[in-house]
């Protein structure tokens, strides 16, 4: 429970741009008074500094492999108070009951989260998921006041050429006063005005500040997004001093090993560190997510949730304490909030495969291949048309071309038949990983350099009934089990990160994988909705014509 205390501190006002040493008071969860020090001009150096916590603008939670309440104990200590959360991935694995375990985990600790209703479920008709997510089911999400924005929209094709069953779950949003986010990667210029126009007004997927001009000229917000795959902070940093006020942080997709080191806190030093006003940073980091998706977080005003963090200073941003409606929630890097119960539910139906089952024939005068190229710390692929070896009548991967193979296999239907295509940029020399962890709908994508080392992971996967693994020579072979829908883990956060830490060491030393986070990339080669070439359960599919590579 809250309870009533004061603290001396160096006041960080972001709307005043003012620091200033003062007494804080708080009582029944709030602020109850801001006592400026008299006679001060200046912080204290010998105060800490108190400022609003840290807002995650956009994320899904699942990617960091826990449950709500085990992330908000992983980011409260790096002074996270509040996301804006996409249940995206539970979504097409349970539908609406998913988004609604979400919910109830969530109610488990004070950590402010704000869900979404899920706008695209499944992402595409291009692809098998667990579950439809209804524009019927939207309005009913929006009844309840903890949805409180309709995800992002990532059906962009849908958007531009106003598809009704699109418009009717935009209009639903805009009905009940709820903002829309955006997902549109790429997009320019009159597209971009055409997308935003139909009520949407948030894109996190810029990976150029010219595409992220584009859409605030169309006075869309823009999300600058560091995570654990994709990163965009160093191209986008540079559109802070004119547009401040239209930025938000976000990282997307976290996994634990990343978010146990650190969130939202490294932007804001990165940014400072460059020279960026402070006032600028933390209202980025603060207060825009606040104001754009009306979260019940403090603001460091009077009167307000008492939601706040102090800092040793304000280059380093190290974090000594995080407090939630006036109860301390963690200390010295330390949460203070016990582990709550997690119950597991799931909607995983995949058999074990075979080897011979991902063979790939050749077909007619075989000359070229299409490969999949992904990039380190990208979402985006490109295509490349490749010659690769053949051997009794099979096409091979070409390890000297760094051409490995790629498997999706549909986790619902029992006994469905693998779609198998090949990969550059994966850098593996030997073994496979696999995971059930496949944006968007979550069947099992798995990489590697032979058919029985792919094989084997799959098989892990699911024994597991979902996870993560990976498989090496000499028979080695680590598994991360989900067990919940497939996508988390019922244990710890340090726990999970721990394990996660096993499996990634392992693809990049063992496996020698060059990418920063492989699983990450991997969980990435079949989300239909980055361009330019991705892999379904249903076949090689060109997000550029949005249609099967035929």
């Amino acid at each position: 429970m809250a309870s009533d205390f004061s603290l001396s501190i160096n006041l960080v006002d972001i709307p005043a741009r003012v620091i200033y040493p003062a007494t804080l008071r708080v009582a029944d969860g709030r602020i109850a008074a801001i006592e400026a020090t008299p006679d001060a001009t200046a912080p204290d150096p010998a105060l800490p500094y108190a400022l609003p916590g840290f807002v995650d603008a956009h994320v899904h939670v699942e990617s960091s492999l826990l449950v709500p309440s085990e992330f908000a104990r992983l980011a409260l200590p790096h002074g996270t108070v509040a996301t804006v959360s996409d249940p995206h991935e539970i979504g097409n694995v349970l539908g609406v009951a998913g988004v609604q375990y979400m919910l109830d985990n969530a109610a488990t600790v004070p950590f402010k989260f704000c869900f979404g209703a899920p706008s695209c479920v499944p992402a595409t008709p291009f692809e098998t998921a667990g579950a439809e997510i209804t524009a019927a089911d939207i309005e009913a999400l929006f009844q309840n006041p903890k949805i409180g924005y309709l995800a992002e929209m990532m059906n962009w094709p849908g958007v531009l050429n106003r598809d009704p069953v699109v418009m009717e779950k935009i209009d639903l949003a805009l009905r009940y006063g709820r903002p829309v986010d955006g997902h549109a990667p790429g997009l320019r210029g009159a597209d971009a005005e055409r997308y935003a126009s139909a009520g949407i007004s948030t894109d996190h997927e810029c990976f150029t500040a010219e595409e992220a001009r584009d859409k605030l000229a169309a006075d869309m917000k823009v999300l600058i997004r560091e995570g654990s795959a994709a990163r965009n902070f160093d191209a986008l940093i540079e559109l802070l001093p004119r547009y401040y006020d239209c930025l938000m942080f976000c990282s997307d997709d976290k996994h634990p090993d990343t978010l146990l080191l650190g969130h939202i806190n490294q932007l804001v030093q990165r940014a400072v560190a460059l020279g960026y006003s402070v006032f600028e940073v933390l209202q980025i980091a603060c207060l825009n997510p606040i104001a754009h998706y009306n979260l019940p977080v403090g603001q460091l005003r009077l009167g307000d949730p008492a939601d706040f963090i102090v800092v040793e200073n304000l280059t380093e941003f190290a974090v000594q304490q995080t407090y939630l409606d006036g109860v301390l929630v963690a200390e010295n890097g330390q949460c203070l909030l016990p582990a709550a119960s997690v119950e597991v539910l799931n909607n995983f139906h995949a058999q074990p495969v075979q080897a011979a089952d991902l063979a790939v024939a050749v077909s007619g005068g075989h000359l070229l291949t299409p490969v999949i190229e992904c990039f380190d710390g990208q979402l985006i692929t490109a295509r490349r048309d490749l010659g690769l070896p053949t051997a009794g009548g099979y096409i091979q991967p070409d390890l000297e071309q760094d051409v490995l193979k790629l498997v999706v296999l549909n986790r619902y239907a029992p006994g469905a038949a693998p779609a198998v295509a090949f990969i550059k940029g994966f850098g593996l020399k030997e073994g496979a990983l696999a995971s059930s962890v496949g944006h968007d709908s979550h069947n099992i994508t798995a990489v590697g350099v032979d058919d029985d080392s792919i094989a084997r992971a799959i098989n892990l996967v699911v024994a597991a009934q979902g996870g993560l693994a990976a498989v090496g020579p000499a028979g080695a072979e680590y598994v991360l089990p989900l067990p919940v829908a497939g996508l988390m883990s019922d244990q710890p956060g340090p726990e999970v990160a721990a394990a996660y830490s096993r499996l990634d060491d392992f693809a990049k030393i063992e496996l020698r994988s060059g990418l920063q986070a492989p699983f990450m990339t991997l969980s990435f080669m079949a989300l239909l909705v980055i361009p330019s070439l991705k892999l379904s359960d249903k076949g090689l599919f060109d997000g550029d014509k949005f249609d099967f590579v035929r």
